[in-house]
């Protein structure tokens, strides 16, 4: 993973003619993904954190972009550039700018925004407006040719967000805590309870499944209430079993944290799910959280399926 250290690499410009002259290096992000999956978002978000955001920007100016940024002395220290199917012709320059951005040992992450078929149809039935590539067709055409375009991005990208289930704040407190902050802790993690009937989620680096345990939906006085209410709670982690899975699972994750740090990647989602999201997982997902914090990982809790039922 291309993650960004903080620490002033130096760069030549590169300018013909002119004298190659050590500069600091801005940080970069490319935001990309499914049209309707929140870019825009996104990108506002970064732009309120301070970063100079650059919105449908052909790939080939990105290198321009990032020497314009370093001989900026510091007043451009952060960019964001936001890269998509709208770019039509140039999108297919983008392989070749990160190749260019790699020569020149410019380190950059690649944010990916990701959402199922049936959430973007509706998005963009809500708006009334085409899919960028549909063109006679329907919009599922449009967004099957789009996914076919980005597959490999989406392969090759450092940090994937499902925007599926999230509204525009969720996904601003998402951006926020991946990008918030004037330097970048040693690992970040997302634990995101979800629900096994509504799919499991795309982004999901690591999969907790909480169905062993009894499930709480059964004993009449705890179905109304979440994993949230101390006495769901208190029934999970009273089960055999509860308490030393979650011990054990914490120890395991100490050891898989150790090695994404040594591999530089530095984001991490950690799905736990239940049947429906509601209980077990919510319970498990709160302990879980608090032994990361413990453990200095920025940690961040989504409760994806929770209030559906």
């Amino acid at each position: 993973m291309n993650a960004i250290d903080g620490d002033e690499a130096q760069v030549s410009t590169g300018i013909t003619g002119e004298a190659a002259e050590p500069v600091a290096i801005p940080e970069l992000v490319i935001i990309s993904g499914m049209s309707g999956a929140g870019r825009s978002t996104a990108a506002k978000c970064l732009e309120d954190l301070g970063w100079f955001v650059v919105d449908n920007l052909p790939p080939a100016l990105i290198p321009t972009m990032v020497d314009l940024g370093a001989r900026s002395q510091g007043n451009v220290a952060r960019i964001a550039v936001v890269v998509d199917v709208r770019g039509r012709r140039f999108f297919d320059n983008l392989r070749e700018s990160l190749a260019d951005l790699e020569a020149k040992h410019v380190k950059r992450r690649v944010l990916f925004l990701e959402a199922s078929d049936d959430a973007l149809v509706r998005r963009f039935e809500s708006v009334r407006r085409p899919h960028p590539l549909q063109g006679d067709g329907r919009i599922v055409d449009g967004i099957a040719a789009e996914r076919d375009l980005l597959r490999e991005l989406r392969g090759d990208a450092d940090l994937v967000i499902d925007t599926s289930s999230l509204n525009v704040h969720e996904l601003r407190a998402k951006m926020d805590a991946q990008f918030a902050g004037d330097e970048e802790p040693e690992l970040r993690a997302t634990v995101m309870s979800f629900g096994y009937k509504y799919g499991l989620p795309v982004d999901a680096d690591l999969v907790v499944d909480c169905r062993f345990l009894p499930n709480p939906h059964w004993v009449p006085e705890l179905r109304p209430f979440t994993g949230l209410n101390e006495e769901v709670s208190g029934y999970v982690f009273n089960q055999p079993g509860a308490k030393e899975f979650l011990d054990r699972y914490a120890e395991l994750l100490q050891l898989i944290a150790a090695g994404y740090r040594r591999e530089g990647k530095r984001y991490v989602t950690i799905a736990v799910g239940c049947t429906g999201g509601k209980h077990r997982s919510v319970a498990m997902s709160e302990k879980l959280a608090t032994r990361l914090a413990a453990e200095g990982v920025e940690t961040v809790i989504v409760h994806r399926d929770m209030g559906r039922e």
